[in-house]
């Protein structure tokens, strides 16, 4: 049974996305992985440009509000943002890392925001540590 993911920000349009993309990518055999925001916004094109750049389509997603997944249960919910984050009730465990908004960034800043949380997903959810 895969452990199941809810990443959050405000506008899941950036951070939450990547880290669907990525999560699902290197341990997609473990995990059911989700995201929404409480404002979602259009995903921009910079943004699927860096991730296609370390081989993760989302060209696919789509952004998705929170209230798409009220009454669902999680085993973990995680909420990336370095602002004030929305809070989402259904979660078994609760993460939180903050990372830099990228809407509307250059390039440069949204591949940082990508590597900062590829590097702690990597740490976080190896299903080996």
């Amino acid at each position: 049974m895969k452990i199941k993911v809810l990443f959050i920000c405000r506008n899941n349009s950036g951070r939450s996305q990547m880290a669907e993309g990525i999560l699902r990518a290197i341990y997609g055999d473990h995990y059911e992985v989700h995201s929404a925001g409480s404002d979602p916004k259009e995903i921009s094109p910079l943004t699927i440009q860096v991730m296609k750049e370390i081989g993760v389509d989302i060209t696919g997603h789509r952004p998705k509000s929170l209230r798409e997944f009220e009454g669902e249960k999680f085993d973990i919910v995680a909420s990336l943002c370095d602002e004030a984050c929305p809070v989402f009730l259904g979660g078994e465990r609760y993460l939180h890392a903050k990372f830099p908004d990228p809407r509307g960034a250059d390039i440069d800043t949204l591949r940082r925001v990508r590597d900062e949380i590829s590097e702690w997903i990597r740490k976080e959810f190896n299903p080996e540590k």
